[in-house]
């Protein structure tokens, strides 16, 4: 059993944050979560992750583990006891890493695309390529759920941590341009998944409430060039 020194520096608006809080919960790991400041990186941050310069980073033990997924795997194989996060079949585990890579690579590229799209037209065409991925991810729901409540079966595991980190950063893109991403009249799965996702134990305490969310993206927006906070 590993020992419990373990601290996570990173910061409550990170849907990457999100993902190693998740998966310590998962495992019930008491952790020591330091908060890094909006606009600075701290000493220990530069120090624990002098490549990327980047949250999050998990502490164990004093030695650093850097990158969300990483730290996602990392956190499955050394608390073995607990919950298993990642399939235990080598083939749904393959299944599962692909689609985390496009959720990362693809997908949410293109949520990030509709606040950054110049015109209606533009960021119509952004929409779309949204819904496209949205309606992949509902079929890959369906196949590797296997009619079970979550991506990974009857509990939280690493696709659904890969995509649900992600539900906050959804509804503030909703919020902001009046359109419903996951519709339960057209992605019924994934409508009825997010509901469940949002409500297991361990996420509900480190999902970011939509307002708060939103008020923290207007100050994102502001510091960026050229570009005006949404209304």
């Amino acid at each position: 059993m590993a020992k419990s020194d373990v601290k996570l520096l990173g910061g409550w608006p990170s849907p990457f944050v999100m993902r190693a809080r998740i998966a310590l919960n998962i495992k019930s790991v008491p952790y020591e979560f330091l908060e890094e400041k909006f606009g600075s990186k701290s000493e220990l941050l530069l120090k624990s992750n002098p490549v990327y310069k980047k949250i999050p980073v998990l502490i164990h033990d004093d030695k650093p583990v850097c990158e969300s997924l990483i730290i996602v795997e990392y956190v499955d194989d050394v608390w073995s006891s607990g919950p298993s996060i990642l399939p235990s079949d080598p083939y749904d585990r393959a299944i599962a890493r692909f689609w985390a890579t496009y959720i990362d690579d693809k997908f949410f590229p293109s949520v990030r695309g509709i606040a950054a799209a110049q015109g209606e037209e533009a960021k119509k065409a952004q929409i779309e390529q949204v819904n496209e991925g949205i309606a992949l991810l509902e079929d890959a729901f369906v196949k590797t759920s296997k009619g079970k409540p979550f991506f990974g079966g009857d509990q939280v595991g690493y696709l659904d941590i890969a995509f649900g980190c992600y539900l906050g950063w959804l509804r503030v893109t909703e919020k902001f341009n009046g359109v419903k991403l996951i519709d339960e009249s057209i992605t019924p799965n994934l409508a009825k998944w997010a509901v469940a996702f949002c409500a297991d134990g361990a996420v509900k305490d480190v999902m970011p409430e939509t307002d708060k969310l939103s008020e923290f993206a207007k100050v994102v927006f502001s510091k960026m060039a050229g570009q005006a906070p949404p209304k």
